[in-house]
């Protein structure tokens, strides 16, 4: 006698990164951060108003909409230099509500700025060392003993000086980062941001103000970041580099999440397009219309 097995529910969709269709708050196959509810009100304007959304480990996620969608608000949230009206997140399966800045940088989630936040009149070599973790003689009464942390600080500065050659910054370690360029000082951020050993880098408009000199070496690095197996969230502007690197995009506007999807398809979901124009009908498109133009350029140049 033969038998049969009657599947109680349909088997679910895997594709790449995320698990069925993707829209809004999809799903993703093995998800590194995760947010629900998470909701930041200033006075009468809400911020940000995310429903749910997971970003997928391992890979290279932009956070893209236009001028006032929440995105650095959202980072700031996630990140603990700020704190939401509601919701949670978690971080590796470990929730990071109401864990302050300092210890979700220690616990592996590590933020950029888009102003970069460089000790200006400490050297180049001593902003990367405040970069690393479980230094021995942060503690008053050891770093009185040279004995006790002078071993450990020799490593610090050898893996200083290996960073700063990574990102061709080794001739200027003994300068002061006020006498750096503002593209050298997002490098700068960038180095002293590896000098942890983080889990997950974010890059809050990393090409902001940089020089195109200094744009092509700023994507080597941060797809080297993904090389070396660090999952990279990243806020942008420039739609071409979001497609040239990305392997997720998440599309914010007014606070919430409105679409998410590969980069070569979402540039033309009809959200994305009404998040950029659809606000600006009969109106001056200000500080946002070059985004639009890339925009448009980028939905040309798929068709």
């Amino acid at each position: 006698m033969s038998s049969s097995v009657t599947p109680t529910s349909k088997p679910v969709k895997t594709t790449g990164l995320h698990v069925g269709d993707a829209a809004p708050g999809v799903r993703k196959v093995d998800p590194i951060l995760i947010a629900d509810g998470v909701r930041r009100t200033f006075g009468g304007l809400t911020a940000v108003d995310v429903e749910h959304v997971e970003i997928p480990r391992g890979a290279i996620t932009a956070l893209i909409g236009p001028n006032g969608a929440g995105k650095t608000t959202f980072f700031n949230l996630l990140t603990g230099f700020d704190k939401p009206d509601t919701g949670t997140w978690s971080f590796d399966g470990r929730s990071l509500a109401h864990v302050p800045a300092y210890r979700v940088a220690r616990m592996g989630l590590i933020r950029t700025f888009q102003l970069t936040k460089s000790l200006a009149l400490l050297s180049v070599m001593e902003n990367m060392k405040l970069g690393a973790k479980n230094q021995v003689g942060e503690n008053l009464f050891r770093s009185l003993i040279p004995s006790i942390w002078r071993k450990q600080d020799g490593e610090i500065e050898a893996k200083a000086m290996e960073l700063l050659t990574r990102f061709k910054l080794d001739a200027k370690k003994d300068d002061y980062a006020a006498s750096m360029s503002g593209g050298q000082r997002k490098l700068l951020e960038m180095a002293r941001a590896l000098m942890s050993d983080p889990t997950l880098v974010m890059l809050d408009e990393p090409m902001a103000g940089v020089n195109p000199a200094l744009k092509q070496s700023l994507l080597d690095h941060i797809l080297d970041l993904k090389a070396s197996g660090m999952t990279v969230l990243f806020v942008e502007h420039d739609m071409h580099m979001v497609r040239h690197i990305a392997d997720w995009v998440i599309v914010m506007a007014e606070g919430k999440v409105v679409a998410e999807g590969d980069p070569h398809k979402v540039m033309e979901n009809p959200a994305v397009i009404d998040a950029y124009l659809g606000a600006h009908h009969d109106t001056d498109l200000g500080a946002d219309s070059e985004h639009v133009e890339a925009l448009k350029e980028l939905i040309d140049d798929e068709q």
